[in-house]
């Protein structure tokens, strides 16, 4: 998966580095729609190509309604885009995540023949949430585009848990190591999990959301394991979202990681 800005997490001895992606969008009310565009330049890996601020790709979020949350993606025309290359075995990744970063969804929209894509998602918390929509357009560049958008109902920010290097999750222990790239291992009963099966067409899907201006990124191993690298890096608080399968199910473990790498991050 790619997108158009670096964000570093840890530098990791793989043969493939996977391409990241940033958005930045802008908070809007009930009542109107939300517009944004990639915000700086990007690298991809993957076998496909870059994006890029000035590709002229836009997101056009209808306000929530309770029932779901329906889009277009709009071209360098202005016109809504039809056609998508299929990545990871979908032809659209829609990430939805509350900004205090509770709440992740990863979704899969579902897309009309006018271009309108529509997905079934309870967003339970009232307030601000964001929405990053993961996609490479045919003929375009790998492209992540973000929206905010409003949640009517109370709003009640959560702070973010104190950094560790265990979770547990439905009965799972993952463990974090940090010492050479980041590193996942999965524990069931006490002992190790060795097989994990694909989860659209990777060991693992790994999401990075920056606390201070939630700058994103998307990234996926490179071999069977649950190791992952990326370039670049950055200061300051992020919230990491490991997703694995295992038994037909789908887990997602969640970090708080303080410090990521040397390098910098754009938005």
């Amino acid at each position: 998966m790619n997108a158009p800005v670096r964000l570093g997490v840890f530098a990791a001895v793989l043969a493939v580095v996977f391409g990241l992606a940033f958005g930045a969008g802008r908070l809007v009310g009930p009542d109107a729609a939300a517009e944004s565009r990639p915000a700086a330049d990007g690298h991809s890996g993957d076998g496909h190509s870059g994006g890029s601020h000035d590709a002229g790709y836009a997101i056009r979020l209808d306000p929530y309604t309770g029932g779901g949350l329906s889009f277009r993606i709009t071209g360098p025309d202005g016109r809504a885009v039809t056609a998508f290359e299929t990545l990871h075995e979908k032809p659209l990744h829609l990430i939805v995540v509350r900004r205090d970063l509770s709440g992740f969804q990863h979704l899969h929209p579902v897309m009309d023949a006018t271009g309108l894509w529509r997905v079934p998602v309870a967003l339970p918390d009232g307030g601000p949430w964001r929405a990053y929509a993961d996609f490479t357009a045919t003929g375009g560049p790998a492209t992540v585009l973000a929206a905010d958008l409003t949640v009517p109902g109370e709003h009640h920010s959560e702070p973010l848990p104190a950094p560790a290097t265990t979770t547990v999750v439905d009965g799972y222990t993952v463990r974090l190591d940090q010492h050479d790239g980041v590193t996942f291992q999965v524990e069931l009963d006490g002992r190790p999990v060795t097989d994990l099966q694909p989860y659209l067409g990777a060991a693992g899907h790994l999401v990075a959301i920056a606390q201070q201006d939630l700058t994103y990124l998307h990234v996926h191993p490179s071999g069977p394991g649950l190791a992952f690298a990326v370039e670049g890096g950055g200061p300051g608080v992020h919230r990491l979202y490991l997703q694995f399968q295992h038994r037909d199910v789908v887990h997602t473990a969640e970090f708080t990681v303080t410090g990521i790498g040397g390098g910098h991050a754009h938005n």
